[in-house]
């Protein structure tokens, strides 16, 4: 999947899907899976290193993650997360912690919770060579601005920012919490895919948190569905293994 490839799953009217993940393993089986795109979200944070947000992971955090994704990944899409500040720096640090991934992991493409603001910045990057999906809507790295996590129904707003990504030459829109309708708005209005995340059924793609539908998070968000229960399979697989060792059952004799 390139991002040439990805821009015209839109044009073919086909759902393009999108699913995190932070290591070989589990990289390795959705990519085998034939999923599009592999996401390594800086949501690591929260899922990998159990903290409460995104704001400290590092980039040096998401290097390492992205490399170890992209050494598994055959066919699919690698994206990486910019972590915090992100886009809202100068546009040469950006510049340059964005080449470092690039450099460092093979992914191919970058993702940024960025604004209409970060327009010109955006374009310099996309200028530079570097493939850019824009993160608009609910952004995780404002959580401590924002108070908490609700649906965002700025309409005006939004479709300036999604807009704008689009003219500074990005390959996608990813929506996160973005009103229904104004998703389909977004949609219909852009010439480039736009992938959701608890943005209803009109986006172009849908992307979640592989751990939330695996059950291994312990919560499942309204957005996403528990499509399996694995985390409960390790629990048993794990107590059977404990009951085996003190009852003098493992290793067989």
């Amino acid at each position: 999947m390139s991002t040439l490839q990805f821009m015209q799953a839109k044009r073919n009217g086909r759902k393009i899907s999108m699913l995190t993940a932070y290591d070989y393993c589990t990289a390795k089986i959705v990519d085998e899976a034939g999923i599009d795109a592999i996401l390594v979200g800086d949501s690591l944070g929260m899922v990998v290193q159990g903290k409460g947000n995104t704001i400290p992971v590092t980039l040096e955090e998401m290097i390492y993650h992205t490399e170890i994704v992209r050494r598994a990944a055959q066919n699919a899409m690698v994206i990486a997360d910019l972590p915090f500040p992100g886009g809202h720096q100068m546009w040469e640090e950006t510049l340059r912690d964005c080449s470092r991934i690039m450099k460092e992991t093979r992914c191919h493409g970058i993702k940024i919770e960025t604004s209409a603001a970060q327009q010109e910045t955006l374009a310099r990057l996309t200028d530079a060579g570097i493939p850019i999906l824009a993160h608009i809507g609910l952004l995780p790295q404002r959580i401590l601005q924002l108070g908490k996590y609700t649906m965002q129904r700025q309409r005006e707003i939004l479709l300036r920012d999604a807009t704008a990504a689009q003219d500074a030459g990005a390959f996608g829109v990813l929506m996160e919490c973005v009103d229904f309708e104004i998703a389909r708005e977004i949609s219909q209005t852009l010439q480039i895919p736009t992938i959701g995340i608890g943005s209803g059924p009109h986006c172009d793609g849908q992307v979640l948190v592989l751990h939330d539908i695996l059950g291994l998070s312990g919560r499942t968000p309204k957005h996403a569905f528990q499509y399996a229960d694995v985390g409960g399979s390790i629990r048993a697989a794990v107590a059977s293994y404990k009951k085996d060792v003190e009852a003098g059952g493992f290793p067989p004799q």
